[in-house]
């Protein structure tokens, strides 16, 4: 049984305890069942589990496998290097956050900066191929790209709350210093600080305009535009980045480059 198999039926089986926990707990008053409690524990899905199939599973599953895989296998682009999600800055967080800036052009934008929030990166990247299913793993919820303006104040209340957060994705350009307790220390843009007394737009994804994340600046935001057609899905625009790369013959590359430093202020 492949690994992803093995993840459905895992799930599967969790809702299925989940709700069998809830069912007793709601019949307390005619039953000498209690719930004391519910816990869990992270299982890493990987090859392993393709070392020794399950016949069942895998007859139950073949139906369905030709199509999945049809959909899901066409090649993007290719990826220079592994990527996965940390903070304060990470590979792919920074990745997104250009695309959302490189994006602008099809909408008639030049985005000052962009934020793509950490949590709403839901896998990682592994050097090499990628695929239509790695991609919708990164970004499967149905987020479409925004466009907002912040005044000086609000987006160096941004800022601040980017460093409360531990850090965001954050464009090229953008340079903050933060206290490992969260609190900015500086914040620059293209070299310069925040200017107080002009407006910023801003790139991101219609959840985080919303002033959702921890980020509640944005929604003090004007001049919003989020068109909600399929195509500005995040996850579409992302593969139409690694498309137009490897139509170019360029690998998709980002690296941690200091636009979100941690510092001591103990040490200063």
């Amino acid at each position: 049984m492949h690994a992803k198999g093995i993840l459905m039926l895992m799930i599967k089986n969790t809702r299925f305890l989940f709700f069998l926990a809830i069912g007793f707990a709601a019949q307390g008053c005619s039953s000498h069942y209690e719930l004391v409690g519910i816990s869990r524990s992270r299982i890493v899905i990987d090859s392993r589990y393709d070392q020794h199939p399950d016949a069942a599973a895998e007859a139950f599953i073949a139906p369905y496998r030709q199509q999945v895989d049809s959909m899901m296998s066409p090649v993007m682009g290719i990826v220079a290097r592994d990527m996965d999600k940390h903070r304060p800055e990470s590979e792919i967080s920074n990745l997104l956050s250009d695309i959302l800036v490189w994006a602008g052009k099809d909408y008639g934008e030049k985005p000052d900066f962009a934020v793509y929030n950490i949590g709403g990166i839901r896998a990682a990247l592994s050097k090499g191929t990628v695929t239509y299913g790695d991609i919708n793993d990164i970004a499967p919820f149905e987020n479409k790209i925004a466009f907002i303006t912040l005044t000086g104040r609000k987006t160096l209340e941004l800022m601040q709350q980017i460093a409360h957060n531990g850090g965001e994705g954050v464009s090229h350009g953008v340079e903050l210093v933060i206290t490992k307790d969260g609190k900015l220390v500086t914040a620059r843009l293209n070299g310069q600080p925040i200017d107080l007394e002009r407006n910023y737009r801003v790139v991101t994804i219609d959840y985080i305009a919303q002033g959702n994340d921890g980020m509640p600046a944005f929604r003090d935001g004007t001049d919003l535009k989020s068109p909600q057609g399929e195509q500005d899905n995040s996850r579409f625009i992302i593969m139409n980045y690694f498309k137009a790369m490897h139509a170019q013959g360029k690998e998709v590359d980002a690296q941690v480059e200091g636009r979100i430093t941690v510092c001591d202020l103990n040490d200063k």
